[in-house]
């Protein structure tokens, strides 16, 4: 039937059927009669019947009718109501006939022999797909199963299964643990094959049926055998998935279960949260004391209104939402059989509501208590704030005023500023009688409050007994206040005459002090013995003026400590300024003390430093006695090997010979070199920039001593460079001598190469007719990089090739086309034949690219790389 595709899915009962002759099992046979009676009873139910044996009950045809009319979705013909028996063979035969409308073949099945074979009928039919033998329904199972394996593709009972990994496979489907498919290896199918069946016969009771040798050395193996074999693994399997679905199906109880339970838990807990806000609420709107003032009793109904406009209207939908749940979860309970849902006691619906009721209740009546009760406390208030008002405004301006009053800040005041205070003071005098009336004012208010009964009288008479106490009290200090002033004016004027003697006498001292601290501070820089013997001179006579520095100290001190009697005595502040000048008693005492201490640090700092010269002077002259030795011999045997260079006379080896013996004097000279470096460092670490006693530096050395080693060095190269052109070319000792000679003779500014111009006229000199063409091509030849400068090496390997045989780039060519098999191109695969990896790379890397009609494609150029080999080309 393939109009009803999900049914069959709920249960998986049919999922993987096929002919009963392969299954001869009777306790298999058994299991499947029980397992469809379920299944069709499954079905049945929706039509509010069932069956109890398949045989009777389906026997008179109705029944069958209605499970296909169930599966199906489509109604059949009107079946026949008649206990008669041919009513019931009528029925069957329309049952029938339906089926075989739908491409079902039935073979040897008719109404009046309805049996097992009409289960084997239902069973072949009940299939998702529209496959209808047996052997199909087995083998989309295990192409289903075999699915997500790779090398894996059934298609049919016999090649399919040759290699053995579908057999492996089907196991690690249903038991990975037995098998690793990973490890498998598809051109192995008798180790697959063995592995599959071992396994199979070990962990899964499976009988070997099948010899793996004949599976794969078979071209199509037995068909019937596989699948028989196959058979064994699907009933091996069948109950894992039987119980998995059963697994499902209470999986699915189970969740229905929990989301009844998860209902509950969030009713209780919202019925819990909103008695508890109604509980909360009530006794808070049923409280009707009122508030002593406006600004409370304008709270409350502050947070009324909040009540009413944010905090009732979730909670409304919270009643209602709980009402809802309730309804909703007693019907789910009621559909899925369960039980009804009793609250916890006091949390029904109907106690909720008669809480909400109550809250209700108490809400009447709030609102209209609240705007009366602010209505008689507005005009208290007022008169209130009044009082409150002119209190402030009197208390701010009061504030600090009789601690202003009681400073004695005249006491560490100047003269000016003295004067600075009574004026002040007048001032204040004038506007502490304009307040006089507000206080009058604030008396009257408070009595009028005390006649109204106002709530905080108290506080409101207290706070005017204040103001009142403190009117009273600023008038005694104001008076106190003038009369101290005066007196202080008249002693100040007295002061201020011995400040201005003070500043008069101390401002001169003051500035010799620091500049004599400034001359015993200052940083000297000295060279020489001599300097630091004047800095010493100059130092002694300023010692001999302090003692006269001292008598004028102590008479500008004593002007001060008259000033200091004269506050001691008449009660002012010690810590008077002096408006004449800044410097104070203290700081004048202190710079005499540096002063004082400074001298000897002076003294001191003058004598390390006359010992410092002492040493970097016998510094100078060690090092001066050393680079006036060694600057000379460095000199000397820079002119020795240059003269020996020069001088053509003798044999190479002669000439290497003498070389080595200057190398090795030089190399036995390091350690004086070496003791140079350290007297120089000791003269650097000593700061020590300058020696009369010597033309030679340090660096002057170093340089000539580096000079003298890469020359010694590099005529050594020279020689031996000589002596292997010498024997690799065949020139004679005669031939190399009169290079070296022309060389001198034209190195006219003795750089060590000659000059363009220079070098032309050595050629000449040797019987070379240039033209302008083949000159230049002998300079691209000696000089490559353009520098105007051809060095003897150079030289020499020109001359070389002039006087020898060597090997042209014709030979070379000739060589690539040997490789090339006489082609005019070579190719890649070529040269990596023919030649080591590190040359064919070479060449591959630099070889152009073949420009002829004749070439192939990656063709190279052997003939323009060899030209180029020989600089006679751009390449």
């Amino acid at each position: 039937l393939t109009s009803y595709n999900g049914y069959e899915q709920e249960y998986m009962l049919q999922e993987d059927e096929w002919d009963r002759d392969l299954l001869l099992d009777p306790a298999w046979e058994k299991q499947q009669r029980k397992t469809f009676t379920a299944w069709c009873n499954s079905h049945l139910r929706k039509a509010g019947t069932q069956i109890d044996n398949i045989e009777e009950d389906f026997r008179n045809g109705l029944k069958l009718m209605l499970l296909l009319e169930v599966i199906s979705g489509e109604r059949l013909p009107k079946p026949d109501r008649g206990k008669m028996r041919f009513h019931k063979i009528a029925n069957v035969n329309k049952a029938l006939e339906y089926i075989t409308s739908k491409g079902v073949k039935l073979v040897s099945i008719g109404a009046e022999g309805v049996n097992m074979h009409l289960t084997d009928m239902l069973l072949i039919s009940s299939h998702i797909s529209s496959e209808t033998s047996a052997k199909e329904g087995l083998l989309l199972w295990c192409q289903r199963k075999t699915a997500p394996y790779r090398n894996v593709n059934v298609q049919n009972f016999h090649c399919s299964w040759k290699d053995g990994l579908a057999f492996c496979a089907l196991i690690h489907r249903h038991r990975p643990d037995l098998i690793d498919y990973s490890k498998l290896n598809k051109d192995d199918p008798l180790g697959n094959l063995n592995l599959a069946l071992e396994i199979a016969e070990k962990h899964l009771d499976i009988p070997k049926m099948l010899d793996p040798e004949d599976i794969v050395n078979t071209p199509k193996p037995d068909e019937r055998a596989i699948m028989t074999y196959v058979s064994c693994f699907y009933h091996a399997f069948a109950g894992a998935e039987q119980a998995e679905t059963a697994a499902n199906r209470i999986c699915k109880v189970l969740g229905v279960n929990q989301e009844n339970e998860k209902l509950m838990e969030d009713y209780e807990k919202l019925a819990s949260e909103l008695l508890e806000w109604i509980c909360r609420t009530t006794p808070w709107l049923e409280n009707r004391t009122p508030e002593t003032t406006m600004a409370a009793m304008r709270k409350k109904l502050e947070d009324y209104r909040d009540y009413r406009r944010m905090h009732k209207p979730p909670k409304v939908q919270e009643k209602c939402q709980l009402e809802i749940s309730f309804n909703t979860l007693q019907t789910k309970l009621r559909i899925s059989n369960r039980p009804a849902f009793m609250p916890s006691e006091g949390k029904m619906v109907s106690d909720i509501t008669g809480a909400w009721q109550g809250l209700e209740q108490a809400e009447k009546g709030y609102e209209e208590w609240l705007l009366t009760e602010i209505r008689r406390l507005e005009r208290v208030e007022h008169l209130a704030e009044k009082f409150r008002q002119k209190a402030s405004t009197h208390e701010a301006w009061a504030k600090g005023k009789d601690e202003l009053l009681m400073l004695k800040d005249y006491e560490a005041a100047s003269l000016a500023e003295v004067r600075a205070l009574l004026r002040k003071h007048e001032a204040f005098e004038s506007d502490l009688a304009a307040h006089q009336d507000r206080v009058e004012q604030i008396a009257a208010i408070a009595q009028e409050l005390n006649e109204l009964d106002y709530h905080a009288s108290a506080a409101i008479n207290e706070r005017c007994q204040r103001i009142c106490d403190q009117w009273d009290q600023l008038g005694t200090l104001t008076q106190k206040r003038r009369e101290a002033l005066e007196r202080t004016e008249k002693l100040l004027e007295t002061i201020d005459q011995l400040f201005l003697e003070f500043g008069k006498r101390s401002a001169p001292f003051n500035n010799w002090m620091e500049g004599a601290m400034e001359d015993l501070q200052d940083m000297f820089i000295v060279h020489s013995v001599e300097e630091i013997q004047n800095l010493i001179s100059a130092h002694e006579q300023f010692k001999a003026t302090l003692p006269e520095a001292d008598n004028e100290r102590q008479a500008i001190l004593s002007i001060y400590n008259e000033v200091q009697k004269i506050a001691q005595s008449y009660g002012i502040s010690p810590n008077l300024t002096n408006i004449y000048c800044t410097i104070t008693p203290a700081e004048l005492s202190a710079k005499w003390d540096k002063v004082k201490r400074l001298v000897p640090q002076r003294d001191s700092a003058l004598q390390e430093e006359l010992t410092r010269q002492q040493v970097n002077e016998r510094l100078r002259r060690q090092f001066a006695a050393q680079a006036n030795l060694i600057g000379p011999w460095i000199q000397t045997r820079m002119e020795e090997i240059l003269h020996s260079s020069a001088d053509a006379g003798g044999t190479l080896e002669d000439q290497m010979n003498q070389l080595k013996q200057y190398e090795s004097m030089i190399i036995n000279y390091k350690p004086n070199i070496d003791k140079m470096e350290g007297d120089h460092q000791l003269i650097q670490e000593s700061l020590v920039f300058d020696n009369k006693h010597t033309n030679y530096t340090m660096e002057h050395i170093r340089v000539g001593w580096e000079l003298l080693l890469t020359t010694v060095a590099r005529t050594i190269n020279e020689i031996e460079t000589q002596i292997l052109t010498r024997d690799a070319k065949g020139i004679s000792q005669q031939q190399l001598n009169d290079f070296r000679s022309s060389f001198s003779h034209f190195d006219r500014k003795k750089k060590g190469g000659m000059e363009t111009d220079d070098f032309r006229a050595c050629l000449i000199s040797m019987g070379y007719d240039l033209g302008e063409a083949e000159f230049a091509r002998i300079m691209s030849l000696v000089d490559p990089n353009g520098v105007g400068l051809v060095t003897f090496q150079s030289f020499v390997d020109f001359m070389t090739r002039e006087t020898t045989e060597t090997d042209t780039a014709e030979q070379v060519v000739a060589s690539f086309r040997i490789l090339a098999g006489d082609k005019p191109y070579i190719l890649i695969e070529e040269l990596r034949r023919e030649l080591p990896p590190e040359q064919a790379e070479y060449c591959i890397s630099r070889m152009p690219l073949y420009p002829g009609p004749d070439g192939v494609p990656g063709a190279l150029d052997y003939s323009a790389f060899s030209s180029a080999l020989y600089g006679e080309s751009d390449l």
